[in-house]
């Protein structure tokens, strides 16, 4: 069927609206759904990082967490990400990549923070456990929430990464011109 001419400009489905934009809330709706999931007896799990660039290890990381229960993933804002990384990252800019994360499957929320740690986003939602990488905890890098976590009960639980994958070690692979491992 043809329709005639139109003054509107023509609209793909790529400038619709995000089907994930409900997955991803700031931190005091954030904090209502999960409290909502505990009275219902559900287990929430938080996690955080940056997830710039993300690869295998990412969604590796985050089908592990979610084996633990309904997963939060508290993103590092653009101003943080900096901070932690220096001045060339991000590469994508927080609201692409809360999008990113929150069409996984694995994701069930998403939430921005400006911190530089979680400890503020642990503080206030309170999950029953919390999630980071092996490359934080025992003999491994210090973890800023750890001493807030163990004095509110909260399970600290370390995921073993994939070997070899991480946004920097991408992000070095292409500034030299080779192909990832």
């Amino acid at each position: 069927m043809n329709r005639p001419p139109s003054d509107e400009p023509a609209r793909s489905l790529a400038d619709s609206p995000s089907i994930c934009d409900s997955r991803i809330l700031d931190r005091d709706a954030a904090r209502e759904t999960c409290r909502d999931w505990q009275a219902r007896g559900e287990t929430v799990v938080l996690t955080n990082g940056c997830f710039d660039l993300l690869h295998v290890g990412h969604l590796r990381y985050l089908q592990a967490a979610r084996r633990l229960g309904r997963l939060v993933v508290g993103l590092n804002s653009d101003a943080s990400v900096r901070r932690l990384k220096g001045e060339s990252r991000p590469i994508v800019a927080a609201d692409e990549r809360a999008e990113l994360l929150a069409g996984l499957r694995c994701v069930d929320l998403v939430t921005i923070f400006d911190e530089s740690d979680a400890v503020a986003l642990l503080d206030a939602l309170r999950p029953d456990v919390y999630v980071k990488g092996s490359d934080y905890g025992p003999g491994g890098r210090p973890l800023p929430e750890a001493e807030l976590a163990g004095r509110l009960g909260i399970q600290v639980a370390l995921i073993r990464l994939v070997e070899g994958r991480s946004t920097s070690a991408l992000v070095e692979a292409i500034r030299r011109g080779q192909a990832a491992a």
